[in-house]
């Protein structure tokens, strides 16, 4: 074995030939950590000895190295959010929590009736200004979460158990919405919040059963309502249209007497007229035209001279003829 390595050949270096090594790994060194890319979603921080020197936009960019320049990507043009009383691995934020004994302790708020309940929400942000989420607050991810913990304390507060399981569930979104986004603004957090959304909203277990019978009763109630209005509809324009036929009857039934008596009127005013002219020719024309009225509806007529002085024996030979 010795002597194997006796016979392996000697090699040489040249001091000249390391150094030109030592100067090429140098060289390479530089050139690698010179550039950096920013991604398309994001911007670059770059800091200069530790302290803000300027933003770089997406692309290919140079920077001194040896630790002068250092470049922070911030992801202004993606949608961020942080998740409360539970977590989705992967996609939650850098200070999303992953205890379980902490989501509890988080969820647990007491409402204005003094009540708790289990309340889970997410909150959806963007970064609007980079240089303010960097520097103007310490920690912005976990000053984030105590902002989002306090408002929603603060909010559900001001309700009873019952609007924050129900009906209060919206204006609860929007008013944490806006009082975060004010308090963001005041601490110069370079934030935008998007969406505040309730997830899951229970009562305590000891008094599940209770609410889950008041929900049930609710619902029986207004199903009950539901049915009320939709006999409503039904009802009342049929009422409505009966009482428009008996107002379009009535109104009908009025024009025609109207128009009967101011005919009769007409009529009564004309043969007035008549009369005041021709009396004895009026009062002939009436009797006639009376009579022609009349004898058409007698069965038996009896016609008399004026001049005739008894008209008994005649009536009972009629009677007699007529029963034989």
């Amino acid at each position: 074995m010795a002597q194997e390595l006796q016979k392996l050949p000697d090699i040489k270096v040249s001091p000249k030939t390391i150094t030109l090594g030592i100067f090429t790994a140098i060289l390479f060194y530089i050139g690698y950590s010179s550039y950096y890319t920013v991604s398309a979603e994001s911007v670059g921080v770059l800091q200069r000895f530790g302290h803000y020197h300027l933003i770089v936009e997406p692309g290919l960019h140079w920077k001194i190295p040896f630790g002068v320049d250092t470049v922070i990507q911030v992801p202004i043009k993606r949608q961020l959010k942080e998740e409360f009383g539970f977590g989705t691995p992967g996609a939650t934020f850098e200070n999303q929590v992953t205890s379980k004994q902490q989501w509890n302790l988080e969820t647990t708020i007491v409402t204005g009736d003094l009540n708790t309940a289990q309340v889970e929400w997410v909150i959806q942000f963007r970064i609007e200004n980079a240089f303010d989420f960097l520097f103007k607050v310490r920690d912005p991810g976990e000053a984030l979460r105590d902002i989002s913990e306090s408002v929603m304390r603060e909010v559900v507060g001001d309700r009873t158990v019952d609007e924050v399981l129900t009906v209060g569930r919206q204006e609860i979104e929007t008013n944490a919405q806006i009082q975060m986004q004010e308090v963001v603004n005041l601490y110069e957090m370079g934030l935008r919040i998007d969406q505040v959304q309730l997830k899951n909203v229970n009562p305590p277990d000891p008094v599940q059963s209770s609410f889950d019978e008041v929900n049930e009763a609710q619902q029986e109630r207004e199903r009950m309502i539901n049915v009320a209005h939709g006999e409503y509809n039904k009802a009342v324009p049929r009422a409505r249209g009966k009482a428009d036929q008996n107002i379009q009857a009535a109104q009908g039934y009025a024009i025609q007497r109207v128009n009967q008596a101011q005919g009769d009127a007409s009529k009564f005013n004309a043969l007035l007229t008549e009369y005041v002219k021709a009396p004895e020719v009026t009062e002939r024309r009436l009797y006639l035209e009376t009579m022609a009225e009349v004898l058409p509806q007698v069965e038996q007529k009896i016609v008399l001279d004026v001049k005739a002085g008894n008209v008994l024996p005649l009536l009972n030979l009629n009677r007699q003829q007529g029963n034989q």
